[in-house]
C-alpha cells in the first residue's frame, strides 16, 4: 500500500482552509485539476469521502475531520524539519492551551519576551479549564498547556511553570464568612466542574464538612469578580489575577490553609514529539522560573 505523501496533504489543507478546490490551486499556484487528482487519489487511498459539497462550498466529512488533525501535525513536523536541517532558530506557530488566570496574570510579559527571542515564531492561545486543555493536549489540538494543579494524566510530559496562592474571596460587606453554619448557605460563584480551582475550593468544604448551598457557574473571572462583589456568593482564585485585574479593593480577601493555598501551574505536552518552539518556551520558562519564585 503506498503511503500518504505530503503534497497530497498539503492540497487536502488548501482546499479544507479555502473551501474550493478552485481557490486552493489559485492560493498553491497550481492547476485545479491536479489538486482536483490529488484529492480524488487521497480518498482512494484511504477509501473515504473526505468532502461533502454543498452549494459551491466543500465541508469536510467526519473522515476528512479526522485526516485534518493529522494533516496538520504533518505538514507542521515537515516545516520543522526542513527548518531544522537548515539551522533556523524556532518559527512557524506554536499552539498553547492556558487556563484564563495564567493567560491574564502570567502569560504577558512570558510572550512579550519569547516574541523578542524568537520573533519568527506565531502564538495562538486558547483558554479552557484543566481538563478540557489536557483533552486538547492529547487530541493534539494544542503543542503544549499550562495547566493548574490538581491533575492526573501520567501520560504527559510535565515542567513547573508559576507558582500561585489561592485565596477565597467574599463581598466586603459579608460577615462570618469561614463560619461552618454560614459556609453551608452560602452560593460558590465558579467555573465550570473541569476546573482545578473549583475542585481544590470543593475538596476544602469537605474537609470542613460543609457542603455549598448552591453552585453558581460563570465563564470568566470579571463575572466572578463582579457577581462576589455584589454579594452573590463566595469564590476562589489565585491572587495574582486579583492584583491583574485591580479587584482586591471592591473584595474582601481571605486566606485558605496552606494544602489548599499552594498551587503550581505546569506546561505539559505529549511526548516523544519534538517541537523546536516548545522547546525554546520550555527553556524560557525554567531560565525564568527562580526569579517567579523570590
Amino acid at each position: 500500500m503506498r503511503k500518504i505523501d505530503l503534497e497530497s496533504l498539503a492540497c487536502f489543507k488548501s482546499v479544507v482552509d479555502t473551501g474550493s478546490v478552485t481557490r486552493a490551486a489559485r492560493q498553491m499556484n497550481r492547476v485545479q485539476s491536479n489538486v482536483t487528482t490529488r484529492i480524488r487519489n487521497l480518498e482512494e487511498r484511504l477509501g473515504v469521502q473526505l468532502f461533502l459539497r454543498q452549494g459551491n462550498r466543500l465541508n469536510l466529512s467526519a473522515e476528512g475531520e479526522v485526516l485534518r488533525g493529522y494533516a496538520e501535525r504533518l505538514l507542521r513536523l515537515s516545516s520543522e524539519a526542513e527548518s531544522a536541517m537548515l539551522q533556523r532558530g524556532p518559527q512557524g506557530t506554536l499552539r498553547l492551551g492556558t487556563l484564563e488566570s495564567t493567560a491574564a496574570a502570567r502569560l504577558p510579559p512570558v510572550l512579550s519576551r519569547f516574541h523578542e527571542r524568537y520573533p519568527d515564531v506565531s502564538i495562538e492561545l486558547v483558554t479552557g479549564s484543566t481538563s478540557r486543555l489536557i483533552d486538547m493536549v492529547q487530541r493534539y489540538e494544542v503543542d503544549a498547556a499550562f495547566i493548574s494543579d490538581p491533575f492526573h494524566a501520567p501520560e504527559l510530559a510535565a515542567q513547573e511553570a508559576f507558582d500561585e496562592e489561592l485565596v477565597l474571596i467574599a463581598a466586603r460587606s459579608a460577615t462570618g464568612v469561614l463560619d461552618p453554619t454560614q459556609l453551608s448557605r452560602c452560593t460558590v460563584v465558579a467555573f465550570s466542574s473541569g476546573c482545578s480551582y473549583r475542585r481544590i475550593l470543593e475538596e476544602w468544604f469537605a474537609s470542613t464538612g460543609v457542603v455549598p448551598y448552591r453552585i453558581l457557574e460563570l465563564a470568566s473571572y470579571h463575572a466572578i469578580v463582579a457577581c462576589v462583589a455584589a454579594g452573590t456568593g463566595i469564590g476562589i482564585m489565585p491572587r495574582s489575577i486579583l492584583k491583574a485585574v485591580h479587584a482586591e479593593p471592591q473584595l474582601q480577601v481571605l486566606p485558605l490553609p496552606r494544602r489548599y493555598a499552594d498551587v503550581t501551574t505546569h506546561l505539559v505536552w505529549l511526548p516523544p514529539h519534538e517541537s523546536a518552539s516548545r522547546e525554546a518556551l520550555r527553556q524560557l520558562l525554567a531560565d525564568e522560573r527562580p526569579q517567579s519564585e523570590v
